[in-house]
């Protein structure tokens, strides 16, 4: 193979990667999976089979020898303070399964012996509130990378990375459209951190008074890809499900669109979808991609298709 064609990375079938899952057990149950889908997400026990169970195993054996290291820098200083958590982020566009991909993924981890504690923090509560974003006449560009309060998002996990024993993460209401003032989560010290939002891969604008970016205190990757047409199709779905469920709700940001027609909410979304995400995705969101140590790809029934896996 010529230079030019060698790639970081190692590519697996879906069925190639879910034979590397050993002995690892299915610990979930089928009830366990009707909590965790997200909407219009087909996800089966067998899929969680073939491609969680062994990147749960290959997790677990970073974890581990993130352990080991922790333990043999204790041996040569003396002492240092508490274990700081491994940090996963998972990154994509939206609509893609990021969300499912993520509840999964905290739910079978939290089942290993050596790492159960496991909390999930998305980027959404970062975002500047909704009057930030108008005053800077970003509302359409809410996702894009100058929509978050980046500092802040900086701050945080500098703050879990230094072993502070209470951090506060703040919180976003899908339903009201906006970071709620008063709400927080609080992550005490857990084994494992995972961080998912759209852009969370990006290194750049560089800022000079910022000299660092999200992306360097992540410990493994993960990119959740597809077909740009499917993705499109997942979100214009998604968005006519919501019209019935979520839009309703007199709290809802989005009621007005509650009683679009099929044919009006169809071109609705697709209109949103390509000012506003699919932009996004092709300016900002794909191009971080191949930083990743692990791209799954999803084929058009959200079954995943392929996974690569960064060489070491």
């Amino acid at each position: 193979m010529s230079p030019e064609l060698q790639s970081p990375y190692i590519t697996f079938s879906a069925d190639e990667w879910g034979e590397l899952r050993a002995s690892t057990p299915l610990t979930l149950s089928e009830d366990d999976l009707d909590k965790l889908r997200g909407l219009n997400v087909a996800l089966s026990l067998d899929e969680v089979a073939r491609f969680f169970l062994p990147l749960s195993r290959l997790l677990n054996l970073h974890v581990g020898a993130s352990q080991e290291l922790y333990r043999a820098t204790d041996t040569f200083l003396g002492e240092l303070p508490a274990k700081t958590p491994f940090v996963i982020s998972v990154a994509g566009s939206v609509a893609v399964g990021k969300s499912t991909t993520s509840r999964v993924l905290q739910q079978i981890l939290a089942r290993w012996p050596n790492h159960p504690k496991v909390e999930l923090v998305t980027t959404d509560g970062f975002l500047h509130p909704n009057r930030v974003l108008e005053e800077r006449d970003l509302t359409d560009r809410k996702g894009f990378p100058e929509s978050y309060d980046r500092r802040r998002l900086l701050e945080f996990l500098v703050d879990v990375k230094s072993g502070r024993p209470e951090v506060e993460a703040p919180v976003y209401s899908h339903l009201v459209y906006d970071v709620l003032p008063d709400a927080h989560t609080l992550i005490r010290q857990p084994d494992i951190l995972i961080v998912e939002g759209l852009t969370v891969l990006q290194t750049g604008p560089a800022d000079p008074s910022i000299p660092m970016f999200v992306s360097d205190f992540f410990d493994f990757s993960i990119y959740v890809d597809a077909a740009t047409d499917d993705i499109r199709d997942w979100y214009v779905e998604r968005f006519l499900t919501l019209r019935e469920t979520a839009f309703r709700d007199p709290k809802s940001y989005f009621r007005r669109y509650s009683e679009l027609s099929d044919a009006e909410a169809s071109t609705t979304a697709t209109d949103i979808w390509t000012r506003i995400n699919e932009r996004n995705l092709v300016e900002n969101i794909l191009p971080t991609r191949e930083r990743a140590d692990l791209i799954v790809v999803k084929a058009k029934n959200h079954e995943v298709r392929e996974v690569r896996l960064r060489r070491l």
